[in-house]
């Protein structure tokens, strides 16, 4: 069985989005002067651009949209097993948009930030 390059190529791409947005969690969490704050809707970003991949993949179509429990719950329709990954990673569904606006009064901090980057590492616990 032959894959069809285009969607190779495009599920590389959100893969290749993905990555980098780790990268950055991992450089702006030990920067000089660190920003847990934009690390958090980092970590919110590389679980949703896997997700999206994984969609894609599998041919399941989804909206232009940060929603994490749609998303997950489609990921879910497509792999049962993926039900506990996808509930753990609720947790990151907030830092989509509340540290960017300048109204939210919260500050985060690197020992969250280290927490929800563990999330999308995918902890041993939660892929076993």
């Amino acid at each position: 069985m032959s894959l069809d390059s285009q969607k190779v190529a495009e599920c590389r791409a959100w893969l290749g989005r993905a990555w980098a947005d780790l990268d950055s969690t991992a450089i702006l969490l030990v920067a000089q002067r660190p920003r847990p704050d934009t690390a958090l809707f980092y970590c919110q970003q590389v679980a949703e651009e896997a997700w999206k991949a994984f969609l894609f993949w599998h041919d399941v179509p989804f909206r232009k949209a940060h929603n994490l429990r749609e998303l997950g719950e489609a990921c879910t329709g497509v792999a049962l097993s993926l039900a506990p990954l996808t509930q753990w990673a609720m947790d990151l569904i907030q830092f989509a948009w509340v540290f960017r606006y300048p109204s939210e009064p919260e500050e985060s901090s690197r020992q969250e930030a280290a927490e929800a980057l563990t999330i999308v590492y995918l902890p041993e616990e939660v892929s076993s």
